[in-house]
């Protein structure tokens, strides 16, 4: 007796495991205690489910920076960047910073305006998206030296996607700044 068997499709693994990748965030404070806000984010990062490293820039002081340019009367940032080793989806991964924001008591009532903590997710590894959501490459990350210079020190290599080499940006703004 002959039986026919109908072999069911391949049914992919309920849990896809990803591939670790390397986070470029961004963190600012300019309310509160700032060295400790940001010192702290980057511990609570380190925490956070699959993330296995990070590794945080020095910690310098910029000016505020406003919608119509720099506001040396507002209260300083303190500024940093921490470079994530993770396994979480970018999305997931924002989120979560977002979470870690809010813990930190980050209101959100003014586009650009003073803040306990700020993260922002730079770059996920070659990831691009223009979701209005999760935006890859940070779409004003090439035109921000307190962003690629603290890059810069923990990534000589560093390449922002579709701008090219991080030396080569932080030149061209220094000169720019210069001149």
């Amino acid at each position: 007796m002959s039986r026919n068997l109908t072999i069911p499709p391949e049914v992919p693994s309920a849990r896809i495991v990803r591939e670790e990748g390397i986070a470029v965030v961004a963190l600012g404070a300019n309310l509160g205690d700032r060295h400790e806000t940001i010192t702290k984010a980057a511990e609570r990062i380190a925490r956070l489910p699959l993330v296995t490293d990070v590794n945080l820039s020095t910690l310098i002081e910029t000016v505020a920076l406003r919608v119509d340019g720099p506001d040396p009367d507002a209260p300083g940032y303190v500024n940093a960047v921490a470079l994530v080793t993770t396994r979480l989806a970018p999305e997931i991964l924002l989120g979560m910073l977002h979470a870690i924001e809010d813990e930190n008591g980050r209101v959100r009532h003014e586009r650009w305006g003073d803040r306990t903590l700020d993260l922002d997710l730079i770059a996920y590894g070659d990831e691009v998206s223009d979701d209005p959501r999760i935006q890859l490459p940070h779409p004003r990350a090439a035109e921000r030296l307190f962003v690629l210079e603290p890059w810069l020190e923990l990534d000589a290599d560093a390449v922002l996607v579709g701008h090219g080499r991080i030396a080569d940006l932080v030149a061209g703004l220094r000169a720019r700044s210069e001149g």
